[in-house]
């Protein structure tokens, strides 16, 4: 579908200038197109530069424009942000608090990775959080952190948790958000590449019910199922699931087989619906095989039908899992009236799927077409009720914006922001000019403006955006790319977290900000709505001393327990003894209750380092295999006349 003179209404500044489409480097465009990309690509009539040549030096960067913006970036001393950012950190494991509209980042949470400050995956309350096997060890140490979402009440966020997934491995990891730690994480059965997740903003099956209650997992690799050897060669027999997990205990309740391949999630405000775009509805095992469909689906999950389903005996398990699941694909799903699952069409490998804050829509961004798709959700649930005779008819906008549609992002007065990936821009476009744009009327223009970004954007995020209570100030776009916006510090380079002012018809570039890569997804939260707690209790861990006179070392045949308390400047205990070769846990608790007053206990040559916050207790356990002296000294700055917080570990042999 060329572009015609009515749609080229619509492109406001589409093009970049060539000379910085050149500076892009198109290289890994023409590689993608070479596997089928460029397909999808051709909808738009663009006309990419070649890239330059190896050790070509880069054009002077872009620079950011401010003016027009009074938003304010850089708070005073002692002044404070207005919104928490909470991010994903890639490949790290971790994920990440800043503070916002400034970018300072506050806080790093471990939750899949292993941390040398907090001791996240040396403690024994860590270990048992991350999970084990049989010998003691980390089941994994790695992560892949990619899309973090909060729990809701009454469709805005409650600041009560939030969670994250682990893309290499299938678990998903949830953090509290009085706290910003983990307290929990559940491995997911029979699934790889598990993508997307998103929460539900109300309870599906009880209407009285008006906060989180579910959080749903996409999965975006297929895979023989059960996945033990059987059935490597044939493809067709490969098979994704959708899991639900139960936002409370933290177990998976139900799985739902579908056809494609799955990235992302969404959920209605209803509740009533979780949806998740997909690719790859072809089954194909090889790149040219997932990308020959002109057309895709967002497919829609009623849940409330499913779990029906579940509890009239309608499901089945796969491998050793006990977790019920339940057959969700087209050909098991034919009357809609009785329908587990709806497949909605969608032009062309769709990556992303948002729901808008009214609730009224989903849209995808197509990836491989330069589209968006608006789907009603009202339609959707007609075409469920059986009073819409073809799922297709709940789009109700399909338009093109750009090259790379992939995420779409809101700002509560009826405009949708939607990153460019091959156009490193930003799109920013009304929904109801594009719905009537698609119905017939070429005389509206449905594109209001465009913003270049630094470089390629995936992930982007409004203030809000992601709730009714979306605020229209500004966005953050998460950039691939930073190229030439830093300090070189050698091949590997930043990547570029972006603000952008949306308060105005046209955008404003505010900052950049340099990020350890590879953040993918983030919420941006009002910060009145997060309550944390600024000192622990000693209520919560039943291994605390309350009072320094509990310390001591007390044996067990060869297993011994030192109980020690820390209370600055010093730890109750001034030097302990234990044999070479027993089995050591060290007990520590933090008696201090003043805010900020975290201790550290480090062991030399044992590899043990662990912080305990105020009123809080940490325990590790390690064999005492080397004889000697070695000083336990307190890591977080408990200096007393230069002196840190230390008692001796007397190893006898």
């Amino acid at each position: 579908m060329l572009m015609n003179e009515n749609a080229k209404m619509n492109q406001v500044e589409v093009s970049p200038d060539p000379s910085r489409r050149k500076f892009l480097n198109t290289a890994a465009l023409a590689g993608l197109a070479g596997a089928g990309l460029s397909v999808g690509l051709s909808a738009c009539n663009k006309e990419s530069a070649p890239a330059p040549a190896a050790g070509t030096a880069p054009a002077a960067a872009p620079k950011a424009v401010a003016s027009g913006s009074d938003l304010k970036l850089h708070m005073a001393p002692g002044e404070l942000d207005t919104y928490y950012g909470i991010w994903s950190g890639g490949h790290s494991g971790e994920c990440r608090i800043l503070g916002l509209p400034s970018g300072r980042e506050i806080k790093r949470i471990p939750t899949f990775n292993i941390d040398c400050m907090s001791g996240w995956g040396i403690t024994n309350e860590s270990k048992k959080v991350i999970g084990t096997r049989a010998n003691g060890e980390l089941k994994y140490k790695t992560g892949d952190t990619h899309h973090i979402h909060g729990s809701y009440t009454d469709g805005t966020y409650d600041g009560k948790y939030f969670w994250v997934n682990d893309k290499i491995h299938g678990r998903l990891g949830r953090i509290r958000g009085d706290v910003f730690e983990c307290d929990a994480i559940t491995e997911l059965p029979n699934i790889q590449g598990f993508h997307g997740i998103f929460s539900d903003k109300r309870d599906p099956v009880d209407p009285a019910i008006n906060h989180t209650t579910r959080v749903f997992c996409g999965n975006e690799f297929h895979i023989p199922q059960p996945n033990d050897g059987r059935d490597l060669d044939d493809p067709t027999l490969y098979y994704c699931l959708f899991t639900c997990v139960d936002a409370d205990t933290m177990q998976v309740r139900w799985q739902c087989k579908v056809d494609g391949n799955m990235d992302l999630v969404a959920t209605s405000y209803d509740g009533r619906f979780a949806c998740s775009n997909q690719y790859n509805t072809e089954g194909g095992a090889r790149y040219e095989d997932m990308m020959s469909a002109e057309m895709d689906a967002c497919v829609f999950f009623d849940v409330a039908r499913i779990e029906q389903a579940i509890k009239d005996g309608k499901s089945f398990t796969v491998g050793t899992s006990k977790v019920p699941v339940v057959d969700g694909t087209k050909a098991a799903n034919t009357d809609p009236k009785t329908a587990l699952t709806a497949y909605v069409p969608v032009p062309k490998n769709p990556h992303g799927v948002n729901a808008s804050p009214d609730g009224k829509y989903m849209i995808c961004s197509g990836k491989l077409s330069p589209t968006c798709t608006v789907i009603e959700v009202s339609k959707v649930a007609d075409f469920f009720d059986g009073k819409l005779d073809d799922i297709r008819k709940s789009v109700v906008s399909e338009v093109e914006v750009g090259l790379g549609p992939l995420h779409t992002t809101y700002d509560g007065r009826g405009n949708a922001f939607t990153t460019l990936f091959l156009d490193s821009q930003i799109v920013k476009w009304n929904i109801d000019a594009a719905i009537k744009f698609y119905e017939g009327d070429k005389n509206v223009q449905y594109v209001v403006d465009r913003i270049d970004v630094h470089y390629q954007p995936g992930h982007i995020s409004s203030d809000m955006g992601e709730t009714k209570e979306a605020g229209g100030q500004f966005l953050a776009v998460g950039c691939k790319f930073s190229k030439d916006r830093f300090l070189p510090v050698g091949p590997m380079h930043p990547e570029n977290e972006q603000l952008i002012d949306i308060r105005g018809e046209k955008m404003v570039l505010l900052a950049d900000h340099p990020v350890h890569p590879e953040p993918h997804d983030f919420v941006i939260v009002k910060r009145e709505i997060i309550k944390t707690k600024q000192v622990g209790n000693l209520a919560d861990h039943p291994l605390s001393l309350k009072d320094a006179k509990e310390s001591g070392v007390f044996r067990d045949g060869n297993k011994v327990t030192v109980r020690i308390a820390s209370q600055a400047p010093a730890y109750s205990l001034r030097e302990f003894e234990v044999k070479l070769g027993d089995e050591v846990t060290i007990i520590l608790t933090n008696l201090d209750k003043i805010e900020d007053l975290t201790h550290g206990w480090a062991i030399p040559k044992y590899d043990i380092n662990f912080t305990v916050n105020p009123l809080e207790t940490k325990s590790v356990t390690f064999t005492a295999d080397k004889p000697g002296v070695f000083w336990c000294y307190c890591t977080h700055f408990c200096h007393a006349l230069h002196l840190e917080m230390r008692t001796r570990m007397l190893v006898r042999p």
